[in-house]
């Protein structure tokens, strides 16, 4: 029967003596064979056990837990499946450490020092975005949009009654499955911007103006990013028919520019601009250029907007 010394079991193990003495000292592997010279040695069965701690040490289990298990007459299987449980948990807190140090980085600058007081809060913020209903909006959104979305959530479960939830979600259902039957009809048409219409009244039911940036951030990154559970095609046709719906709104307004107060003409453009673009002035300037490039829209209500947007 092959006999090694401590220092040998190490080097055919690769296991440290120091480590070996370790667990000599807790009492997970004593040497089974002491010689006439009082030397103690490891067995051939002193090398399984090792071999079987290793293993368990593999699969992430702790010494204490390591040394119950392997003294007592127990179902190692069932460890296994508790094990198993555990590690996909710590998976998924590497994978949350991972993308906070990821915010953190990308909010700080190389040259810059970061307190541990704004380094615990990033942590806080990115921990509660993780709480977000649909898995899509975390993969569509930024960390600043993901903060805000969170904020929106928990106001909505103030704003609304499950059942009132409820119905909302059904109606945006029942328009998507409308729409889905239809394709085929013109999104530009009265019917396609009534259904363009009902499609931005459940928008701002749901969203308030606060949060119309957010609106409009969910619909160009997640629906049209093909995010969300809606088909594409359906998405497509509702941004089309939407867009008519905005652009005959439009239209309804600067035709009021020669008959209305300009106070009145302007804080009617200011709400559809937000409703359309939210706070990116980006966004609302490009729609200020495309009506200023209408042939449709009069030279009086195009200097009105050139006179109040320089």
């Amino acid at each position: 029967m092959t006999q090694w010394y401590v220092k040998e079991l190490s080097k055919l193990t690769k296991v440290s003596v120091r480590t070996l003495h370790h667990y000599d000292k807790i009492g997970l592997l004593k040497p089974s064979i002491r010689l006439e010279n009082n030397y103690r040695v490891y067995s051939e069965a002193d090398l399984l056990k090792l071999q079987q701690i290793l293993a368990l040490k593999f699969f992430g289990f702790e010494l204490g837990r390591i040394k119950t298990m392997m003294q007592e007459e127990i179902n190692i299987f069932d460890h296994f499946r508790a094990q198993k449980k555990f590690l996909e948990q710590q998976v998924k807190t590497l994978q949350t450490a991972s993308q906070t140090i990821e915010v953190i980085l990308s909010e700080s600058k190389i040259d810059q020092s970061v307190s541990w007081k704004t380094i615990l809060k990033l942590i806080e913020d990115y921990q509660m975005t993780k709480e977000v209903k649909y898995a899509w909006v975390t993969k569509a959104l930024n960390p600043a949009e993901l903060k805000e979305y969170v904020n929106f959530e928990q106001e909505l479960e103030t704003r609304f009654t499950i059942v009132e939830a409820d119905a909302s979600r059904q109606r945006w259902l029942e328009l998507v499955k409308e729409v889905e039957a239809n394709l085929d009809k013109d999104s530009s048409s009265d019917w396609g911007v009534e259904r363009g219409k009902r499609c931005m009244e459940w928008v701002d039911s749901v969203f308030s103006k606060k949060h119309a940036t957010l609106r409009k951030t969910l619909w160009e990154k997640g629906f049209k990013g093909g995010h969300t559970d809606v088909p594409p095609e359906v998405v497509a046709w509702l941004d089309k028919a939407t867009s008519e719906y905005h652009k005959r709104r439009i239209y309804a307004i600067l035709d009021q520019v020669e008959t209305q107060p300009s106070d009145a003409v302007l804080k009617m453009w200011n709400d559809i601009l937000t409703e359309i673009c939210g706070d990116d002035q980006t966004h609302k300037d490009t729609v200020n250029e495309a009506v200023l490039a209408d042939d449709k829209v009069s030279s009086a209500a195009k200097n009105w907007l050139r006179n109040h947007f320089k």
